[in-house]
């Protein structure tokens, strides 16, 4: 049977991490706390759990963070929880019968991130799967019986673990403002992380967000390196931020490019409330049916079902088509 080391980064979590700790402790072979700068009873909770508290000075880097807490470890695997994540007894079963049958060669195991959609979070699927537990050493091999090669890609096992994630709050502002900080030092983002930022902004920025944003994206507009998609969500950011701004000139700028692409749920979204804030409620009705039925979201899966559903009926009963707003009111007690 394999052993595990559960690895965590926390700061101020003492509203959670007691229940993340005592869905664990028959799981784990050692635990191992690192705290970030708690002022709250963070040290304290864990310390009910286990003598391997550790201090971090923050420096501004979550990898820089967790790549510590895993030289910490010293079981054959790693499982790298959250403080406000937590198994039920269903779960903690699956978990205890994957410890005692786990084939040494999976080198990361999968489980599934379940109540993704709540406080504005930036999936957009409320269960899918991620990886979590982590082999600690991992020993290269060779293969192919002729032109041989050092096998790179991860063996990975997709388990049917569900990890019950319950945030209490929202991360959006903290995420925002490390972005900001990257932009204005001129940081390179990575694709995945630009995909990131890009999400988070569209679901929860502020005014002050896409201020600070603006130029950045209206920048990234004019990049030729971009895919389709890269510059669709680039054009639908840019035609926000003009809202959220007060800017109709870059409104209009943007909301003309954005019809010249093969567009996204979002781009329709906002195009919508361009005629919707204008009465135009037959147009903005057009663009809303547009973002639910013809086109895929990029950014925001709610765009494509509850977001334009509610704008359309309220179009149409604002049009005083009562029945066409019955209509799509029955679309969206479906979702």
């Amino acid at each position: 049977m394999i052993t595990i080391s559960v690895c965590m980064i926390v700061k101020n979590e003492e509203k959670s991490l007691k229940t993340c700790l005592e869905s664990l402790k028959d799981i784990a072979d050692e635990i191992i706390v690192v705290d970030t700068g708690s002022d709250d009873k963070t040290k304290e909770i864990a310390g009910q759990f286990t003598d391997k508290v550790y201090d971090f000075e923050w420096t501004g880097s979550f990898s820089d963070a967790r790549n510590y807490s895993f030289s910490l470890a010293t079981c054959d695997y790693i499982y790298c929880a959250d403080a406000d994540e937590e198994l039920d007894r269903e779960n903690i079963e699956k978990f205890l019968l994957l410890k005692e049958n786990l084939i040494t060669q999976i080198e990361i195991v999968q489980m599934y991130y379940c109540n993704q959609l709540s406080n504005n979070t930036i999936y957009n699927f409320d269960k899918e799967l991620r990886p979590k537990l982590y082999k600690r050493l991992r020993t290269f091999l060779w293969n192919e019986p002729i032109h041989e090669q050092v096998l790179l890609d991860p063996v990975i096992y997709d388990s049917d673990i569900e990890i019950i994630h319950r945030p209490l709050g929202v991360h959006a502002g903290r995420d925002l403002l490390r972005f900001e900080k990257m932009i204005e030092s001129g940081e390179k983002m990575s694709k995945r992380l630009l995909d990131i930022y890009e999400k988070e902004l569209f679901i929860a920025g502020e005014k002050e967000n896409y201020k600070n944003a603006l130029k950045f994206f209206m920048e990234l507009c004019d990049d030729d390196t971009l895919d389709e998609d890269g510059l669709v969500r680039a054009i639908t950011i840019a035609l926000k931020a003009g809202r959220m701004c007060g800017s109709p000139d870059i409104r209009l700028k943007y909301a003309l490019r954005g019809a010249a692409t093969k567009g996204c749920s979002e781009l329709c979204c906002e195009l919508g409330l361009m005629f919707y804030e204008k009465s135009d409620y037959k147009e903005a009705a057009l663009w809303f049916y547009n973002a639910a039925y013809e086109t895929e979201p990029l950014m925001d899966i709610k765009c494509s079902g509850q977001i334009p559903l509610e704008h359309i009926i309220d179009c149409y009963e604002k049009l005083g088509e009562y029945d066409r707003a019955q209509e799509f009111k029955k679309e969206l007690e479906r979702i």
